[in-house]
């Protein structure tokens, strides 16, 4: 079972070649976002691993269950579930111009990619706990992935 990660350039690549196609009125399979939204949503989850916006403290029980489906998702290779909750930060509920989101979301892409390069991304995620880079190559990839699958990219 192969695991793709946004550390690989040809992974990576293919994250910006699906992220090309996706279209205003690409057609959703799940969930309340329309395009623009998940793009904008997408670009969020990419600032936390590069240290721009911090997520609040959860509880112990919360923070265990999330270190816990971490190492699941990654020993299993699973998907994300559909519809899965999320933070308050991170939800994208208003109105987003694609226009505007789909070049920054390829930029935070581009970002990231130098951060990872240059060793500088988020030592640590408020659910998933201690990150290596590792980590977040593989996990920022599901999360792309399971959002470019949801508008059938």
């Amino acid at each position: 079972m192969v695991k793709k990660s946004l550390h690989n350039r040809k992974d990576f690549d293919e994250i910006i070649e699906r992220i090309s196609h996706l279209s205003e009125n690409s057609p959703k399979k799940w969930g309340k976002m329309n395009a623009a939204q998940m793009l904008c949503h997408c670009d969020l989850i990419l600032q936390i691993a590069l240290k721009k916006l911090k997520l609040p403290k959860i509880n112990f029980v919360f923070k265990t269950i999330g270190i816990l489906t971490k190492k699941e998702i990654q020993i299993f290779n699973n998907g994300i579930p559909h519809n899965m909750p999320s933070f308050q930060k991170v939800i994208v509920n208003f109105e987003c111009d694609f226009e505007q989101t789909k070049p920054r979301l390829i930029n935070t892409l581009n970002e990231y990619w130098e951060a990872y390069q240059k060793g500088d991304l988020a030592k640590d995620h408020a659910l998933f706990g201690a990150m290596k880079e590792k980590d977040w190559g593989f996990l920022e990839h599901k999360h792309l992935d399971h959002h470019l699958k949801q508008f059938n990219v």
